[in-house]
């Protein structure tokens, strides 16, 4: 029995061999390790080339953080010299700072954000600060676009490549392996940097950057079936005191402190360890996209002998092409609302601007979740695009911002209302849902307050309460006094201090039409007071119409109706190189307490429309047009127009106009032209030089003078820098007519 098993067991190992000699060997799984590290990773772009050019498949990607961005986008069928093209044209520093467009801000939201320098949560009387600095939106907007063919792969093993990312919850500080799920939101929970930007919410799970916890998964690729090892490690190693320069770098060192010790057992568990040159650079280098991305294909360079090696082993040579098609547009047939408590369907559907069911783009679907994220109501928007047969579900899953209430700062100077600042305390869900109340005081040479009360309701109408006084003094020409008002003659006298102050209360009614129109219609009461204090008194006794030596030339309310149309597509407020704006107006004034014993019912009209472009990479070019006139026989003339100056938030009929000082030039009707020409020499720097043309006097459209050649002239040469307290502005301008010029000056948001 014994020779007859010896004799078995040797046909056995016999058998065993010639199957193995006419079996080809068995390819080897080859997994990616893609580490975190900010704008580092772009560097797994280069790997990737060389991988690619070298014929290896990759069978599992694991990524964290920038690694799971570019891994999600590799596994889902991009290319390496796709994800080149994607990264080199991408604007990280709109991306990362999430600069929403001008455009998605309604035009009550466009006023509230072009008037604070800082603003600070105030709950309870408490000021804190901000969880982080950015919401992300701009970031998730791209990884939906981009990741939209994939859209309904729930299982990220079901990729072309099998994939997973790395959280970590926020509350335990746990790992949290992401391998199922919406693609996008995962990866968007991968890379949230602590501070940075706001947390992710998946499966009730809280989620920050998966750095924290694992930015170098080897052992989970490992444990999906992979025999081969590949990583690329972008990590930030441990840096001296001259290189924390940031509060993100103090940050990275923090967790290095860790990361850097398990990484020598996680390097003996890599099989071709790739560690691109790039510990000179910082995380937040994105506009170094090329240089990096180099980095990463001479480092992988440094491998192409084991790349190559690996690459004869695989069964099958060369990367699987695969052709992503992108589509221009989507079919969005359904509305899934999560987590609007106290905001209403209403509200939400109303800044998506669209009526469904509706075919759409994505630039149009962008621009709706902008619209809602500059609301700042939300601190995190995040929604799914999920087939249903007919077309999309638009599943939007929103994280209220719990800060209902916020202090908000500023600070201003120029040449008219002098120095300021700007104190707001802003309250949202005051009464109800989608309102929010609001009230500047700004403190200075010239008291001022804002209350603003808006109850928006997206497309629909919107309701608006708007109370606020006005108070500014100039010295003005006395012959523009007299040609205007009884006032006493005196020869001489060249100029009066005037005093202006105005009380203003309006209701409207606001909608929106068309996405970028707001249609307004309301009544507003209008104390408007002049006077000075320039005559002194004869005799003791004051003369008639004074008080308290103060001589009035107009103290009346004035009660009116009244109309607007606006158009504003500027992306720059005060720096504008693209796009259109137009604003019309047209008041009714029906009565007044008539301090003047003048006062009959008229009417003002007045339009200004513009637009904005580019001419060259740096230069742009912004032209105007403006006019206004008065239609009735009232000789009221506190309303009429009043050109001269330099500035953005002149009250009433009061016109800008360069080469001529504040309220020089008067009339009842008015046209004007402006030209200017906006070098930005330097990011946020900027030189100008503009000039502006005009006819101003009374009846100025019946007569036909408005078609005649201009009679004044103005022109300007500024320098601006667009702060972070609002645009800092010196001009100097000047006008032929008098052979004179004014330095105009002016800093901080105008308020």
């Amino acid at each position: 029995m014994q020779k007859l098993a010896l004799i078995l067991t040797l046909f056995l190992w016999v058998g065993i061999g010639r199957a193995q000699q006419n079996e080809p060997d068995k390819a080897p799984k080859v997994g990616l390790v893609l580490s975190g590290g900010g704008a580092k990773g772009m560097a797994h772009i280069g790997v990737l080339k060389v991988i690619e050019e070298a014929g290896i498949t990759i069978d599992y990607i694991g990524g964290t953080s920038m690694g799971a961005i570019v891994g999600a986008l590799y596994a889902s069928g991009y290319s390496a010299n796709e994800l080149d093209s994607l990264f080199r044209e991408a604007n990280f520093d709109d991306l990362i700072q999430d600069n929403l467009p001008r455009g998605a801000k309604t035009f009550y939201e466009k006023e509230d954000s072009e008037r604070y320098a800082l603003t600070l949560p105030f709950d309870d009387f408490k000021v804190s600060f901000p969880s982080a600095i950015s919401g992300g939106q701009r970031i998730y907007n791209e990884l939906v676009r981009l990741l939209y063919h994939v859209k309904d792969v729930n299982d990220f093993n079901d990729l072309p490549i099998p994939f997973f990312c790395i959280g970590t919850d926020i509350e335990s500080g746990a790992e949290v392996i992401l391998d199922k799920g919406y693609l996008p939101q995962a990866v968007m929970a991968s890379g949230t940097f602590p501070s940075l930007i706001e947390p992710a919410e998946i499966d009730g799970q809280l989620l920050i950057d998966g750095g924290v916890t694992n930015n170098y998964p080897v052992l989970e690729v490992k444990k999906l079936g992979a025999d081969i090892i590949i990583g690329v490690d972008v990590q930030h190693g441990l840096r001296s005191r001259e290189n924390l320069q940031s509060a993100t770098e103090i940050l990275l060192q923090l967790n290095s402190f860790r990361t850097v010790e398990k990484m020598k057992e996680k390097i003996i568990e890599t099989d071709i360890y790739i560690k691109p040159d790039i510990e000179d650079l910082s995380v937040m280098d994105f506009d170094l996209a090329e240089p990096i991305i180099e980095k990463g294909r001479v480092a992988a360079l440094e491998h192409l002998e084991a790349l190559n090696e690996l690459a004869s082993k695989q069964k099958y040579i060369g990367k699987e092409v695969r052709n992503i098609v992108h589509k221009d547009s989507i079919v969005i047939n359904r509305l899934i609302l999560e987590g609007n408590i106290n905001y209403s369907r209403a509200y939400v559907k109303g800044k998506l601007r669209m009526d469904l069911p509706v075919k759409t783009t994505f630039e149009k679907l962008q621009q709706g979740i902008s619209n809602l994220a500059t609301t700042n109501n939300f601190s995190t928007i995040r929604y799914e695009l999920v087939s249903n047969g007919l077309g999309e579900d638009l599943v939007l899953k929103l994280r209220e911002n719990p800060n209902k209430a916020y202090l908000r700062l500023g600070v201003h100077y120029d040449d008219l209302y002098k120095t300021a600042a700007l104190v707001n305390l802003t309250k949202k869900n005051l009464f109800m849902k989608d309102d929010v109340a609001s009230i500047d005081f700004a403190l200075g040479d010239n008291i001022r307050y804002n209350f603003q009360y808006y109850l928006d309701k997206g497309s629909y109408w919107s309701f608006g309460i708007n109370s606020r006084l006005n108070d500014f003094r100039d010295n003005v020409n006395y012959e523009i006094i007299r040609s205007n008002f009884e006032v006493p003659n005196d020869d001489n006298i060249n100029q009066i201090n005037l005093d202006v102050s105005d009380f203003t209360n309006q209701l409207y009614l606001q909608t929106v039409f068309r996405e970028e129109f707001a249609f307004i219609i309301g009544l507003e009461q209008k104390l408007l007071k002049y006077s000075t204090r320039t005559f002194n008194n004869q005799n003791g006794v004051p003369p008639t119409g004074t008080s308290n030596e103060r001589i009035f030339f107009e103290n009346s309310n004035y009660y009116s109706t009244y109309g607007k149309l606006i158009l504003d597509t500027y992306n720059n407020r005060y720096f504008p190189s693209k796009g259109l704006y137009f604003n019309g107006d047209f008041h009714l004034y029906l009565f007044s307490s008539d301090f003047n014993n003048n006062f009959k019912e008229f009417s003002i009209a007045k339009a200004r429309m513009g637009a904005a472009f580019p001419i060259f990479k740096k230069l742009s070019l912004n032209l105007e047009t403006e006019g206004g006139f008065k239609l009735g026989s009232s000789e009221v003339k506190a309303l009429d127009f009043v050109l001269g100056g330099f500035g953005n938030d002149l009250i009433n009929n009061f016109i800008p106009f360069l080469g001529y000082d504040f309220l020089s030039l008067p009339g009842n009707s008015f046209v004007k032209a402006y030209g200017r020409l906006d070098y930005e020499f330097m990011k946020k720097h900027h030189m100008m030089f503009s000039v502006n043309i005009a006819n101003v006097e009374d009846d100025l459209f019946r007569t036909g003078e408005w078609f005649t050649l201009p009679d004044f002239s103005g022109y300007g040469l500024s320098y601006g820098w667009d702060s972070f307290i609002g645009p800092v502005q010196v001009m100097y301008s000047w006008t032929p007519e008098l052979n004179d010029g004014n330095f105009f000056f002016s800093i901080g948001y105008w308020f």
